[in-house]
């Protein structure tokens, strides 16, 4: 029964869950491209070239992959060359984006390339690879997603440590029917705009390591 179980988890896993992605992501990108469209045009007049944001992120395995966004701050400096903070450069049109989490619609790009899942844990800087414990670098063991268990069980209203404690529960428990509750449960989330932000943060505030890591 344990073999037969793990069986039909590894070909969810590596055959259905992919065909799912492909066939979803075709069916979101041909019902959404003239909102995509719209969204390119608006922000190319508000915000200028270019459009897309692209990043370093750490995929499955820890293997980086360059992730596709739509761009929602300025790139506006100090007198010293310097950044500016984070809610000093969000535009209003970017802010919306991202309350309704359109600005991660690119990411279907990702899916399609192979490189993330409609469902996982969301990829995160590469500069995080060595701050994670052994226990929270086991959320790479499944390919990363635009959505999943952390979105739906608070967001950014979490810790990262009861995050990444998510993420691997997730790894543990990853199945067809969680999967079909957590793309369900996401639209509810998104149209509510829940737990878009930390307080005080534009998104979260940088996960510098947990405590238990650093007080070894």
């Amino acid at each position: 029964k344990n073999i037969s179980i793990f069986m039909k988890y590894k070909m969810y896993r590596s055959l259905i869950k992919r065909v799912l992605d492909i066939s979803i992501s075709i069916i979101i990108l041909t019902c959404l491209w003239p909102i995509l469209l719209f969204v390119y045009l608006i922000l190319r007049m508000k915000i200028g070239s270019p459009v897309m944001l692209w990043q370093e992120r750490a995929g499955f395995m820890g293997k980086t992959f360059t992730i596709h966004k739509f761009r929602t701050m300025t790139d506006e400096r100090d007198s010293e060359g310097k950044l500016l903070p984070d809610e000093q450069r969000i535009t209003k049109i970017g802010g919306l984006l991202r309350s309704l989490s359109m600005d991660e619609l690119p990411e279907i790009i990702n899916v399609l390339m192979g490189e993330m899942s409609l469902i996982g844990p969301r990829p995160l800087h590469v500069r995080y690879l060595e701050r994670y414990t052994r226990e929270q670098a086991r959320r790479h063991e499944v390919m990363p997603g635009i959505t999943g268990w952390v979105q739906i069980n608070g967001r950014n209203n979490l810790s990262w440590e009861e995050k990444f404690a998510l993420d691997v529960w997730y790894v543990d428990h990853q199945s067809f029917m969680l999967d079909i509750r957590i793309l369900f449960k996401t639209v509810w989330i998104v149209l509510r705009r829940e737990g878009i932000s930390q307080e005080g943060f534009v998104a979260a505030e940088e996960f510098m390591g947990s405590v238990k890591k650093n007080s070894k």
